[in-house]
């Protein structure tokens, strides 16, 4: 069957959403702490909210499995940051608090033949920081990814030109490719993976906080496959786009030897999988195997993440077996 109609509604989604996120941030307003200890910002919930509104107006049987949850945010104590929220998403719809809320924890769906997974800010951190952070949204219908779009407001248009146009949006259908255009507008252009004949992109890009990988194995592995270049660090999947459009030839993400019980989320690599997938690239476990979106929220049968050109990518699992 085709997508269009859910493609044209994703990037609809997650364009609304990055704009908000860029108001948020231009704004320096402040986060909480979950109690997991990561950061949650207004506009984590503010994008979930215009992301979920769009999905359940337009796909109203579908669920979605998304990160946040409205629960803290309805506490008494955050009627502040409530408000907040509220007075963002209004910028983009009619809305009050209640039905804020209520958007946000349609995002508390589950796992389905047919469903939504939804990160509203992959890489808080990243965006606190001012750096790279995604808006990332999949469909996957059968067990596997048919629709996925990433906008990544801080990613520059041209990676060499780092202080010049910022915002790229990657849009990807299973079978039809991946494309992607500054989020400004303009013309879609087709991603396509380096392959090792492209010396300007033979580098790799890894996760920039120490608790999201092995910075020593990684490098390691780079080095077994012939890159020798130091790693280009960035958060969010932002590094899948930056595969998928040639920027980089690999992207590795070990478990890390201080969170050895550390699974990966679905809405972590779903959207980004598919875009270096529909790009000519490879994308599985540092064991070969694919990755498990349709069994639950926790990548409970999954290690590690590897991403690379297909040429690369037997190598790379190879490499592992020596590090």
């Amino acid at each position: 069957m085709g997508y269009e109609w859910e493609r044209e509604v994703a990037v609809e989604a997650v364009c609304e959403a990055a704009k908000l996120c860029v108001d948020v941030q231009a704004s320096l307003v402040t986060s909480l702490e979950k109690d997991d200890r990561s950061p949650v910002t207004v506009a984590d919930f503010g994008s979930q909210a215009l992301v979920c509104r769009r999905l359940q107006s337009t796909f109203a049987n579908d669920s979605i499995v998304g990160e946040e949850d409205a629960s803290v945010l309805r506490e008494a104590k955050q009627a502040g940051m409530r408000e907040t929220v509220t007075r963002f998403v209004r910028a983009y719809t009619d809305a009050d608090e209640e039905a804020v809320c209520s958007w946000i924890d349609a995002g508390n769906g589950s796992v389905a033949e047919r469903f939504w997974t939804l990160d509203p800010i992959d890489g808080t951190k990243g965006f606190l920081r001012n750096d790279q952070y995604a808006v990332a949204l999949a469909l996957i219908d059968d067990g596997e990814v048919k629709v996925a779009t990433l906008a990544c407001p801080a990613l520059p248009v041209n990676l060499d030109e780092p202080d010049g146009e910022r915002g790229m949006l990657f849009v990807a259908v299973r079978g039809e490719g991946t494309f992607c255009r500054p989020l400004s507008g303009g013309d879609m252009i087709r991603g396509q993976v380096a392959g090792p004949e492209n010396a300007k992109a033979w580098r790799f890009v890894e996760s920039v906080e120490a608790s999201h990988g092995d910075h020593d194995a990684q490098k390691a592995v780079a080095r077994a496959v012939g890159i020798q270049t130091p790693s280009l660090r960035m958060d969010s999947q932002a590094k899948y786009g930056a595969v998928a459009r040639g920027d980089a030839a690999l992207y590795v993400r070990l478990p890390s030897p201080k969170y050895s019980d550390y699974r990966e989320k679905i809405w972590d690599h779903a959207a980004g999988s598919l875009v270096v997938e529909e790009a000519g690239g490879k994308v599985s476990d540092m064991f070969g195997h694919a990755l498990d979106f349709a069994t639950d929220a926790l990548m409970e049968n999954n290690r590690g993440v590897i991403v690379s050109s297909s040429e690369i990518h037997k190598q790379v699992i190879e490499a592992l077996n020596g590090v």
